[in-house]
């Protein structure tokens, strides 16, 4: 292989990166194969193997193009390549994510104190054993090129292979277009590559600009009010309202004038998740927003997030976590208790009669569960304190994630009394989770998969409604989706709207 020490032709060198590349990065892959292939059948050996030689002969092409043509180039991106396959494949071991293009709007859209959480001495012995030591290898050895014809003849021939095992594997063509996101997004680098440029061709195609809609009018001078709570990773079925055996929602099963329905998101990650909570209906356009909708037709609109990933939001009073911080005093500022700091106040000192108040909350977003809530609100134990949720016992991740549903039934309940206390409002609060948190179950960690293989823990999430007027009825509704937030929102305070869906609305 070798003609001077670190000297490799160029042919050599690809296959050899290619190897490694296979070695390190792909055992979720072909763990997904074997699990899905009947592997003793003739049908089956052919197409794992052909699986595996074309990964080793797509990569050293790929590889081979590069390095023909700069060296330095190819360098540079194998580097980088091995660097970020070893953080992907580090992910997608801990916490079985994909990386597909929902997973890679997750990564992008990521804030420093979230990303920061997932750090662990297991992913720095990932970095540096799996992308450093081979970096340095790749910077040092020396490469000796082709002649033209000889690259020719090169990948001629591997064009014509790689062409007659796809022709091989015609039998398989349906299973792999069935299965295609999900081996796309274990295939590295081209899982990140690849969905990284589809991520901003579809981002660019979406906002372009947001589509407005029809105006709408205000029916009536009662004073209204509706708190929207938008919890995050919150799973219906730990919420004991849900019949969850843990008794994990103590306040709000004893408040009168409270209703739950069964709910699923439109999506598995927060952006999509959020987006479908306040759009009319569920779409990949970006239509005018609800907060952006009431604020624009005279209606007082205040959000209030510790959290990110929500569409664009075009009103005033938009206030993060350090706009609120002056104002908030004891313990519970640390946490998402701070959303409600003043929050009655300002609902009075509002001169509008209709308000909406959307709180974005953080509460049960992983893997750090159990800094998600103060001290006092550890009702269950021993609890998960690491980041490497494979590492803690299933009873310890659950009564972890438990403790953050708990402090949520706590914040709700103080929205509630909050409300109460304003007598001359019609109030009303929503809580609906922008998805739901996969727990261990099956091996699975947090969320992000794709809905079309992602388990019922990801997707069945709490929606829960408390109105002030205990006259006020609601529809016996079985399965609601995320857009029923913005009709019923329309409904109570009394908005008129050719947009408005009467049959998306909770409230008789």
């Amino acid at each position: 292989m070798f003609t001077l020490k670190n000297n490799f032709k160029i042919t050599h060198f690809v296959l050899l990166l290619s190897s490694l590349n296979f070695l390190f990065f792909h055992l979720p892959f072909f763990n997904f194969v074997f699990n899905n292939v009947d592997y003793k059948s003739l049908n089956g050996i052919v197409l794992i193997i052909s699986l595996m030689i074309l990964m080793l002969v797509l990569n050293a092409f790929v590889f081979y193009l590069i390095f023909f043509l700069s060296r330095f180039v190819g360098k540079f991106l194998l580097v980088l390549f091995f660097i970020v396959n070893s953080i992907a494949v580090y992910f997608i071991n801990t916490y079985s994510v994909i990386i597909d293009e929902s997973m890679i709007g997750n990564v992008l859209n990521t804030k420093y104190e979230e990303a920061s959480s997932f750090f662990s001495i297991k992913l720095i012995v990932y970095i540096i054993l799996f992308g450093v030591i081979p970096s340095i290898f790749i910077i040092k050895a020396k490469i000796i090129s082709v002649t033209w014809k000889k690259f020719l003849i090169t990948i001629s021939l591997t064009l014509l292979f790689i062409l007659t095992l796809v022709f091989a594997n015609a039998t398989n063509v349906l299973w792999i277009d069935k299965n295609s996101k999900t081996l796309g997004g274990l295939a590295m680098p081209w899982s990140y590559t690849v969905n990284i440029s589809l991520f901003y061709v579809h981002q660019y195609k979406k906002n372009e600009k947001e589509i407005l809609l029809p105006n709408a009018t205000i029916k009536d001078n009662k004073k209204s009010v509706v708190v929207l709570v938008i919890g995050e990773s919150a799973r219906s079925q730990n919420f004991s309202l849900y019949g969850y055996k843990k008794n994990t929602n103590p306040l709000l099963s004893k408040t009168p004038n409270l209703f739950h329905f069964n709910a699923n998101s439109c999506a598995t990650y927060t952006t999509a998740g959020v987006k479908g909570i306040l759009e009319h209906k569920n779409t990949d356009d970006l239509y005018e927003i609800l907060p952006n909708y009431l604020y624009r037709n005279n209606v007082e609109v205040i959000w209030r997030t510790t959290n990110w990933g929500e569409p664009p939001v075009h009103i005033k009073n938009y206030q993060k976590r350090e706009v609120l911080m002056p104002n908030c005093k004891g313990e519970g500022c640390d946490y998402d208790e701070i959303l409600l700091t003043g929050l009655k106040e300002q609902i009075l000192a509002s001169k509008k009669n209709k308000i909406l108040i959307v709180l974005h909350t953080s509460t049960s977003h992983g893997p750090t569960y159990s800094k998600k809530y103060p001290p006092q609100f550890e009702t269950f134990k021993p609890v998960c304190n690491s980041v490497e949720l494979g590492k803690c016992s299933q009873t310890e991740l659950i009564n972890a994630y438990d403790n953050t549903i708990v402090y949520t039934d706590y914040i709700l309940s103080k929205v509630i009394e909050n409300l109460k206390q304003l007598k001359e409002y019609n109030s009303a609060m929503i809580f609906v989770s922008d998805h739901g948190e996969s727990l261990g179950e099956n091996n699975l960690y947090m969320h992000g998969l794709p809905m079309s293989i992602a388990p019922k823990e990801q997707y069945e999430i709490p929606f829960i409604v408390w109105v002030s007027d205990s006259t006020k009825q609601l529809k016996p509704n079985k399965i609601l989706s995320q857009n029923y937030v913005f009709h019923s929102v329309l409904n109570f305070l009394g908005i008129q709207s050719p947009i408005y869906n009467e049959k998306m609305n909770i409230f008789k």
